[in-house]
């Protein structure tokens, strides 16, 4: 029965071709968005990852916060809020840094501090982000000198003006010509050019190519007027241990900035709820950002369903067409002996039957899309994976299937619950 029900339905699909098309549209546009948001969830998250690793998984990063009466994550949302209105946070300084050092997981680290400011050569002017940083940035951070070279720890404490260049930042204020030895002028400080960066391409939406480099004492005393730091990223010996490093820092810190410590134990993120610090290891870091593109992909496969439901609209209207073009048939069919379960199941059969020819050229569709998003992010420079996941074929599927049943349902019914008589007469 399966077998001729299957065969009568492709049948009848073959004979209206230009109306099953349309019926197979909403469902294979819909299928084929959910394909592309799965892959570019992926695609998205593994950027971003890959970015946060570039700063290796033995890293730990402490950067300010605005103290809260709140504990947990509201603390977390109202530091960033009060940090964008422009509240100062000025207790981190580099003796914290430096206590944190002497910790004995930890191998070694770097404070920075990062402002706008106008800079200046003989021939340009510009407005950048000038980057204070200590000198063990230059290892910590991976990133290489095109030539020349970068400012020792004695420039750093003795506060020499010399400055490191990013390469955009190079071209911009002097063009092809040579630069070592030049000098420029941030604020009112004259800086020595030293030596150009390598090109490191944008992180976090950052792009250090346009940054200029210089010591963050110097950044301290003679551009910024501060005796604080706005981060500091320590490295460890050993990866396993980090959370309990960090945990060490949170204590280290609360002690030099005379915070008390929390009542109770916690985990992670937790602190006090008056700690103007946060301590992020990259684990925790790598773990948040994935949940939030989780989340976001979610998101769009909620809006996606939208456009899935109006395709399974068209299917109705589409199958409700079929019925009353073959009421007579229907009425013969069961003049002969056509249960009302042979008429429910030839009418679903046809249902499903454009759902799933939909969901499949919906996934080859959608394979193709997301290939051409891989294509132009890794033209553009992203390092953009092209993933396709088995969940996003499984979701395809799994709705084409259940969409079938559901919108074929009705008019099915409609189809089986017809007089034979009433049927035979209709024209």
């Amino acid at each position: 029965m399966l077998s001729k029900s299957l065969k009568i339905a492709f049948k009848a699909l073959n004979a209206h071709k230009v109306r099953t098309a349309l019926a197979l549209l909403g469902i294979t546009i819909g299928i084929a968005t959910v394909i592309i948001v799965f892959s570019a969830g992926e695609g998205i998250k593994s950027l971003v990852l890959g970015q946060i690793e570039s700063y290796g998984a033995d890293s730990i990063q402490t950067e300010i916060k605005v103290p809260s009466s709140k504990k947990g994550q509201a603390s977390e949302r109202q530091s960033a809020t009060s940090i964008m209105m422009g509240v100062q946070v000025t207790t981190m300084t580099l003796e914290d840094m430096e206590d944190i050092s002497k910790l004995e997981n930890i191998k070694t680290g770097y404070g920075a501090i990062m402002m706008q400011e106008p800079v200046k050569s003989e021939d340009d002017m510009r407005r950048t982000l000038v980057f204070g940083v200590s000198s063990s940035f230059i290892d910590i951070d991976k990133s290489e000198v095109e030539y020349g070279r970068f400012f020792t720890d004695a420039e750093d404490r003795g506060l020499a003006q010399v400055a490191v260049l990013g390469l955009k930042m190079k071209e911009k204020l002097f063009g092809e010509s040579d630069v070592l030895g030049r000098s420029i002028k941030i604020r009112n400080a004259r800086f020595k050019v030293i030596g150009v960066m390598k090109e490191a391409g944008a992180v976090m939406g950052l792009d250090f190519d346009d940054f200029i480099y210089i010591p963050v004492r110097s950044m301290q005393k003679r551009v910024a007027g501060i005796n604080y730091i706005h981060y500091m990223l320590h490295q460890t010996h050993d990866v396993t241990q980090a959370d309990k490093t960090a945990e060490q820092i949170r204590v280290l810190l609360r002690e030099n900035h005379e915070i008390a410590p929390p009542q109770e134990a916690r985990e992670g993120w937790a602190d006090t709820g008056k700690d103007d610090f946060r301590v992020v290891t990259m684990e925790e870091m790598m773990d948040t950002l994935g949940t939030v593109t989780d989340a976001l992909t979610y998101l769009l496969l909620a809006i996606v369903a939208i456009s899935l439901i109006v395709g399974g609209v068209g299917v109705i209207n589409v199958m409700y067409v079929i019925v009353n073009e073959r009421t007579s048939e229907i009425g013969l069919r069961k003049a002969v002996g056509a249960t009302y379960k042979n008429i429910m199941l030839q009418f679903l059969m046809e249902s499903v039957l454009i759902t799933l020819l939909g969901g499949v050229i919906g996934i080859v569709i959608g394979i193709a899309m997301s290939y051409l998003i891989f294509f132009g992010a890794a033209h553009a420079g992203f390092e953009w994976n092209f993933v396709l996941p088995i969940r996003g074929f499984v979701v395809a599927l799994l709705f084409s299937l259940i969409s079938g049943v559901l919108f074929g349902v009705f008019p099915a019914r409609k189809a089986a619950r017809m007089d034979p008589i009433d049927a035979l007469r209709h024209e």
